[in-house]
């Protein structure tokens, strides 16, 4: 993990074998909103859409559905119609769950989650759950510890960072929690809609204690006061990650000594070259995403099948990398090259499962259809890492093309 800090603002990347692989950024005139709770004001309820629009203070009012309104019932049961729980000028707590993008506004929650460095509190819940990312043995252990808490009437959910955590760590962490909601809601009882009752860390202690756990091998600060900041984060929660913090102090600024700045580069490409020759083209439209894979300049050696099977097959590789590091979220449409033996098109599925189970985002995959077509989606919460370094043209209004006079 690397954090690169200018008064520009924040990045921070995370590279595997090497490799970019995610990438965040922040810069001081637009901090994000994800995980921040309101208090909203219901501007109107709309029966036909089951959701509500809500101002929360934002540019654009979000919209919350019924789903996430957080009606308690019978498990199982209809949820009652949108419009006998909420009506115009109603206050409520609501949560942040995904960012403004293009023309959307964002996406609210009231079901209302606080994310600590071992667990995440599920305020007036009563579900216990465990990462699945861990091993069964860890994960048993954790939930016997977790079922001992005091949740004072709270759901819980324990990280992947818990691995290794005693239950002390943990009751610590709880306390953290109920303390931060016992200040939500005293705020809210006094505050006047729209208002911000809570608001996410920076976004470099949002990311460590997010992604800073023992999967990662070392963390390179070139800030010494972010550092030691971070550093005092990492102490205080999991002080046994600490020798793995560092201070950059090399001669090239830290992007360019661990040859980020070109991958970030590459990745705002709308060509992708693969390591034989091929190459895959992303382009996004207002509906999805859609990837097509060419074997490009790659012509094998033997049969064309093992040649269009090797060039998938990296391919699937690249697409699930080029998912994370962009954060393409919606409806993704993957157009692999045709393969006429079943047992290939079933591999390469396969591998692309596979290498989408690193990611940390929730990913739903479909078999090849018979178009030869892999349709997809995946869970995406914020602006990638185009629409960081990007801007739409103004003459073409981001079609990408020189329309000509007509007349």
């Amino acid at each position: 993990m690397l954090v690169h800090s200018d008064p520009a603002g924040t990045q921070i990347a995370v590279l595997e074998d090497d490799v970019i692989v995610e990438h965040y950024v922040t810069r001081p005139d637009d901090r994000s909103m994800l995980g921040n709770i309101y208090l909203g004001r219901v501007q109107n309820v709309l029966p036909g859409m089951e959701a509500s629009f809500v101002d929360f203070g934002a540019a654009r009012n979000g919209v919350l559905y019924a789903r996430e309104v957080g009606i308690a019932g019978e498990e199982g049961a209809e949820l009652p119609r949108i419009e006998t729980v909420l009506r115009s000028g109603q206050q409520i707590i609501v949560q942040v769950t995904k960012e403004p993008m293009r023309s959307k506004g964002s996406r609210l929650s009231a079901l209302v989650s606080l994310a600590g460095r071992h667990l995440v509190l599920v305020p007036e819940a009563s579900s216990l759950g465990v990462s699945r990312r861990l091993a069964d043995d860890e994960r048993n252990r954790l939930r016997d510890i977790a079922q001992d808490l005091g949740r004072e009437g709270h759901g819980l959910i324990v990280r992947t960072a818990a691995e290794g955590a005693s239950s002390a760590d943990l009751e610590a962490d709880l306390q953290r929690l109920i303390g931060v909601w016992e200040t939500i809601t005293t705020k809210a009882q006094k505050a006047k809609a729209p208002a911000l009752l809570y608001e996410e860390p920076e976004l470099e202690l949002k990311v460590v204690r997010d992604l800073f756990n023992r999967d990662v091998k070392q963390c390179v600060v070139d800030d010494a006061v972010l550092e030691e900041i971070l550093r005092s984060y990492v102490r205080d929660t999991t002080p046994e990650l600490d020798q793995r913090l560092s201070l950059y102090n090399g001669d090239l600024p830290i992007f360019e000594e661990y040859r980020v700045t070109e991958q970030i580069r590459k990745s705002l490409d709308r060509k992708v070259w693969l390591p034989s020759g091929g190459h895959i083209v992303i382009d996004r439209t207002e509906a999805m995403t859609v990837i097509d894979v060419n074997t490009g300049k790659f012509v094998g050696k033997s049969t064309l099948e093992e040649t269009v099977y090797r060039t998938n097959l990296e391919a699937a590789s690249e697409v699930a990398r080029q998912l994370r590091v962009r954060d393409i979220g919606g409806i993704i449409v993957v157009d692999f090259i045709d393969m006429e033996e079943a047992a290939n098109r079933d591999a390469v599925v396969a591998h692309f499962r596979g290498q989408l189970e690193r990611d940390r985002s929730r990913t739903q995959v479909h078999d090849i259809s018979p178009l030869g077509l892999v349709q997809m989606t995946r869970k995406g919460v914020a602006a990638g890492i185009v629409e960081a370094f990007s801007d739409p043209c103004p003459t073409c209004e981001g079609r990408g093309i020189l329309i000509h006079d007509v007349d």
